[in-house]
């Protein structure tokens, strides 16, 4: 439809095609409901499997640092080991005291190394062990939740096959009324749609009061509101009024069938003028 031609539309058929389109959006809104919480659990899933996964790497990635500091440290152990050896070997050839006493102080440097060492590769390991039962343990729950994920994505891609083309239809339809709507207009719904609890934009008289939020009415405003020559909307929850005959309702009965009143009657009591 023109630019053109939904500017001149009249106030009733804006409405009524806006009432159209809270229809169609509303038969989208159940079929999410029939979905429920399972697009929310299936992201929440995948949202805590990525966590595991994430922290997994990270402990895998401690294990080989620290096994390749181990690796690192044993060759300083064998480097002080061969240090050893040779200053060893050295001391049977000193000539005098001073040279067997630095040679010794270097023997006793390198054995403290070779001990500072092999206490940091007992710390490590210690650490790996520590690291390895927590990576057996966070495997175990990535399993479990990737087991619940499947079974979720399973569960919601049934669901989805079986609504899918229904869905489908109602989208299309939904945007072929779209551009039958004033753009402010629709603007104004899609707020004030997305604001209420129920996804109701526009709603119809109910008993005197509005669709949405169940306030009364006055009457002057319902008389407005059957004119259909502007927009109202409801002064306590801000939804866009119809009357229900636009909606294609028939008005509900309100009023029960009044019970009779009882009709007085004067009894007039006997005075005692003769015996």
């Amino acid at each position: 439809m023109a630019k053109k031609d939904v500017a001149e539309m009249s106030v009733e058929q804006k409405l009524k095609t806006l009432y159209q389109l809270q229809t169609t959006l509303s038969e989208v809104d159940k079929i999410k409901t029939l979905r429920g919480e399972l697009p929310l659990e299936v992201q929440d899933l995948e949202d805590e499997i990525a966590g595991f996964t994430t922290r997994l790497n990270k402990y895998e990635e401690e294990v080989a640092s620290r096994e390749a500091d181990i690796e690192m440290k044993q060759h300083k152990i064998a480097e002080a080991k061969s240090l050893m050896d040779r200053y060893q070997e050295q001391q049977k050839d000193v000539k005098n005291n001073r040279e067997y006493d630095m040679l010794s102080k270097e023997i006793e440097f390198q054995t403290l190394e070779i001990e500072l060492q092999n206490k940091k590769i007992g710390e490590a390991r210690a650490g790996i062990e520590k690291r390895l039962q927590e990576i057996e343990e966070c495997k175990a729950v990535l399993d479990d939740r990737q087991q619940a994920l499947a079974e979720k994505k399973a569960e919601l891609d049934d669901i989805v096959a079986e609504t899918k083309a229904q869905e489908e239809k109602l989208r299309e339809k939904g945007k072929t009324l779209e551009v039958q709507i004033e753009p402010r207009l629709l603007t104004a719904f899609k707020r004030i749609r997305k604001n209420s609890r129920n996804g109701l934009g526009i709603v119809y008289v109910q008993r005197d009061a509005c669709g949405g939020c169940f306030n009364k009415i006055p009457p002057q405003r319902q008389l407005d509101i059957r004119m259909r020559k502007k927009i109202i909307v409801c002064e306590y929850c801000g939804r866009i009024m119809i009357d229900p005959e636009l909606a294609g309702v028939k008005p509900a009965e309100t009023q029960e069938e009044k019970p009779k009143r009882r009709r007085k009657t004067t009894t007039t009591r006997k005075t005692k003028t003769e015996e």
